[in-house]
């Protein structure tokens, strides 16, 4: 029983172990697919459930820039809100002016959502959601009627003259309407202005004729003023040439004596500085001889180290080359001698083995036909003389060839007549020649035959004894 609850509990720990792995596995895919990114050039929006602010109010959504959050599932969401400029044509005609002048003002707005956390809420809330085009056209619309409002506060002379102020006053209105979207306005450009009326052309007349009359004015009293100048400066000019001259006379004189003396001191002064010129000139040279010799000699050591290693290396890739093509062609040779002594020693083995089945297979049968005759004989004396009777005819022969071609009545035998034996010379010498034949009488003894008698007088003469006696 015990046994039973311990396995039990083991089983119990590991499906916790199991269950919370898996837990923390679902976690972690949770967090790492919910954690999203913002790019830098949008503002990513989370909306769903928010958590209040510091001071207890709820906010619609979160705005995050350049940074990254966890959207917690099922109760949070997100989306983006694209920051890249606007450039809107506002083309304002028929503005009235504090004058009740209308005038035409052409101009380009760029705007683009605005990154600063206030605004950026503003956006999320009216924005999100929208194209650029629709965004654009609404801002268009905010853009026109601050235009108007401004333009309906300043002169014509304001507008046309002093456009920094004119400018700064569309920024400041139309700028402080664009936040309540989560707009910024970036830059503002008024290419023309003009009016119905013709009141700016007027005013630029007015203007030029005026410049042009104080002009006028000016000149005729800058002549007045001349004349006057003129008349004093020719009296005084009178009154002065007498002492003018004098002191001309002298001062000339001195000017030629200081001239004399600066020309002087300047050739000085030019031949020192001709002097340091050619020896810095000289030393320069020098220096720049040196360092082209210098480099020259590097350039030469360097060239011949690479001719040297150019050729060594030629040298040393032929001989390593042709050493190479030396070993192959070695290789190639002692394998070709290899492969001939083979096929040669394979030839002769084949050869050497057929004539070895050759001679077995022939004294096989050779074995197989006496072993059959000594059957056939009964024994192995009997096999003798049948092989032996078998070859009589041969050996016959052969006996025959030795006296065949001899022509007995050539032969002269001189002789007295019969011998003690009885026999004549003729008998004896045919007996005697006979004899000097092979003894084919043993030979047919081993076969159990007898020569005939003519042929073998001793064995006549034995047979003869017992009937003498």
């Amino acid at each position: 029983m015990k046994n039973l609850l311990a396995g039990s509990a083991g089983t119990i720990a590991v499906i916790l172990i199991v269950v919370v792995v898996l837990v923390l596995a679902m976690l972690l895919l949770v967090t790492l697919v919910r954690y999203k990114k913002c790019p830098s050039d949008k503002i990513m929006v989370i909306y769903g459930k928010i958590s209040p602010n510091k001071d207890g109010t709820y906010r619609s959504a979160k705005c995050i820039h350049g940074g990254a959050a966890f959207i917690w599932p099922f109760i949070q969401s997100y989306t983006f809100l694209d920051l890249t400029p606007l450039s809107i044509s506002v083309d304002l005609k028929s503005a009235l002016s504090k004058q009740n002048i209308r005038i035409d003002v052409p101009s380009i707005f760029t705007v683009g959502v605005s990154t600063d956390p206030a605004i950026m809420q503003n956006a999320a809330e009216r924005l999100l959601g929208l194209q650029l085009k629709d965004i654009s056209e609404l801002a268009k619309d905010i853009i026109f009627g601050q235009l108007r409002l401004v333009i309906a506060t300043m002169d014509i002379e304001e507008i046309n003259t002093d456009r920094d102020k004119f400018l700064e006053a569309i920024s400041r209105n139309v700028e402080g309407e664009l936040k309540k979207l989560g707009l910024r306005l970036i830059n503002v450009n008024v290419t023309d202005i003009s009016d119905e009326s013709g009141y700016i052309i007027a005013l630029g007349k007015e203007a030029a004729a005026k410049a042009i009359n104080d002009a006028k004015i000016s000149v005729a009293e800058e002549n007045r003023k001349g004349a006057i100048g003129e008349a004093n400066a020719q009296m005084q000019q009178r009154i002065n040439v007498a002492d003018a001259e004098s002191k001309a006379i002298e001062g000339e004189n001195k000017a030629k004596a200081d001239i004399a003396q600066s020309k002087a001191l300047l050739r000085q002064r030019e031949a020192e500085a001709m002097k340091l010129a050619v020896a810095a000139e000289n030393v320069q040279a020098a220096k720049a001889k040196e360092e082209s010799y210098a480099a020259e000699k590097e350039a030469e050591i360097a060239r011949a180290t690479r001719e040297k290693a150019t050729k060594e290396a030629d040298i040393i890739v032929a001989s390593e080359i042709q050493k190479r093509k030396i070993e192959i062609e070695a290789d190639a040779e002692a394998e070709n001698i290899r492969r001939r002594a083979r096929g040669e020693a394979d030839a002769i083995f084949a050869k050497m083995e057929a004539e070895a089945r050759g001679v077995y297979e022939t004294l096989s049968k050779q074995a197989d036909g006496m072993a059959q005759l000594v059957k056939a004989a009964g024994t192995s004396d009997e096999a003798v003389r049948l092989l032996i009777a078998d070859k009589l005819e041969n050996l016959v022969a052969t006996q025959v060839e030795a006296i065949k071609n001899l022509k007995i009545d050539k032969v002269t035998v001189w002789d007295n007549g019969q011998s003690a034996d009885g026999k004549t010379a003729t008998a004896n010498f045919l007996s005697g020649m006979l004899k000097s034949l092979p003894p084919l009488d043993d030979m047919y003894s081993m076969a159990g035959l007898k020569l005939p008698k003519i042929v073998s007088p001793e064995k006549v003469e034995e047979t003869k004894q017992p009937d003498n006696e």
